[in-house]
């Protein structure tokens, strides 16, 4: 009889994982960064990345949003997709997403095993794949599990940069650059276009070119001259500077529709059956479904009632934006809205690589109090007591707190004596700290 392998839980594979160097969670100035690895990974895994078509996506913000739009809006004109993300907010099966689903915990333990198997192949045999990241082997799984189950397309975000990401394995039929801001200094380049340069790596002979950046921009001509190099349309929005995140990511993705449905792609199932794909899909239902944790997400958080004071609803608002064109973005929407009212209380942590004066300059002008605090999950915290000394001296009210439900329960009680919101930001690991707790006390 022959010997069925053992199937291991999801926590087993991941501990496995887990061995294996993770540069989310490291100091990014040494950081490996090469496509040898992955290409012997899926030489050895039968190159999954080859079964599906693909959307690559890259960009300093709106990569995990356009991501899930483009999908969501794929899956509702019929199409078998999945989508690829990084990093999660609660748990690592938020990266990868089957029919608008998380992969299942045994799926995604499947894939696993399968490609820390290579891993451990090529290590015996001294390959490329030895030097394998913990990243590597997550991008790898998901292309297996999407070979797998048979997918149609898939919208895969870049980790980080685009030239040497893990992801770049793809040929993405359509390459996105959502936009180019300084971040990653350390790795990508100290200018926009340097940055620009290393995201624009995805686009590929016979693709399309998707971006929000017009040739005037300094940025933008970057693309369009690697475009223009390798014989590449480039296709570029025409919305207002001053529009919404939403309605910029959802000009985004209309375009590249638009242009799959010129190309003859086509509707698969519903009343609309065999008419071209377009812009028309991004609805409002497109649009609610392709929502992500920790992307301007609203709560209304519970105070527990004491002996002297009753119960109590802090409106709150959690988006994970950590650098400051973006922050200074989602201070402008949410302000521009009529969902919240009073000032602003921050609970903020950065990271120690991003630009923390340009992200408390762009809070001051919009933060009525600040506490910080550290996001332990990332490994690369920028002290709490140094973003309030710094806050501090721009003339910000602040104070500073290293246990991060510490200082959501400070701005809580605070916010709620005066009748202000929350905002969670700075780091998506501080959401994804706060974010079970906010949803156990919600209303």
């Amino acid at each position: 009889m022959p010997i069925v392998p053992q199937q291991h839980s999801l926590p087993d594979v991941l501990s496995r994982l887990d061995r294996l160097t993770n540069w989310e969670r490291k100091p990014r100035g040494e950081m490996r960064v090469g496509l040898e690895p992955m290409l012997d990974l899926m030489q050895r895994l039968g190159n999954p990345h080859r079964s599906f078509r693909a959307i690559h996506v890259a960009g300093t913000k709106g990569k995990g949003s356009v991501c899930a739009l483009a999908a969501a809006a794929l899956l509702r004109a019929g199409w078998r997709v999945g989508r690829y993300a990084s990093p999660h907010v609660d748990h690592v099966n938020e990266r990868i997403s089957v029919l608008g689903q998380e992969v299942e915990d045994d799926r995604l333990a499947e894939a696993l095993e399968k490609v820390l198997d290579s891993y451990e192949a090529a290590k015996r045999e001294a390959t490329p794949g030895e030097d394998a990241t913990w990243f590597d082997v997550m991008t790898a799984a998901a292309f297996v599990v999407f070979r797998d189950v048979g997918l149609d397309w898939a919208v895969v975000e870049v980790g980080l940069g685009g030239r040497l990401d893990s992801s770049n394995v793809v040929f993405g039929e359509v390459a996105i650059v959502t936009n180019i801001e300084l971040e990653h200094t350390e790795i990508l380049g100290n200018t926009r276009e340097a940055i620009a340069g290393e995201k624009v790596g995805i686009l590929k002979p016979g693709a399309t070119l998707a971006t929000t950046l017009p040739a005037t921009d300094a940025a933008g001509r970057v693309l369009q001259q690697r475009a223009d190099e390798l014989g590449c349309p480039i296709l570029c929005t025409d919305i207002a500077d001053d529009a919404t995140i939403a309605d910029k990511n959802a000009a985004l993705v209309g375009l590249v529709l638009d242009h799959l449905g010129q190309q003859g792609e086509r509707v698969r199932e519903g009343d609309k059956t065999g008419a071209p794909i377009g812009a028309w899909l991004v609805d409002q239902t497109v649009r609610e479904s392709g929502r992500l944790p920790g992307r301007m997400e609203r709560f209304a958080f519970t105070l527990p009632a004491t002996s002297a004071i009753a119960q109590r609803l802090v409106p709150m608002i959690m988006d994970g934006a950590h650098v400051p064109f973006n922050i200074e973005a989602v201070l402008r929407d949410i302000t521009r809205s009529s969902d919240v009212s009073g000032a602003c209380v921050a609970i903020v942590a950065l990271a120690s690589d991003k630009d923390a004066h340009g992200f408390l300059t762009v809070l001051s002008r919009y933060v009525a109090y600040a506490v910080f605090t550290e996001a332990s999950g990332s490994g690369r915290a920028h002290p709490a007591h140094e973003l309030a000394t710094l806050a501090t001296s721009m003339g910000m009210a602040c104070e500073a707190e290293l246990d991060p439900h510490e200082a959501l329960d400070r701005a809580a009680t605070r916010a709620s004596e005066n009748g202000d919101w929350i905002l969670v930001t700075g780091s998506l690991y501080l959401v994804g700290a706060l974010r079970s707790t906010v949803l156990e006390r919600r209303d």
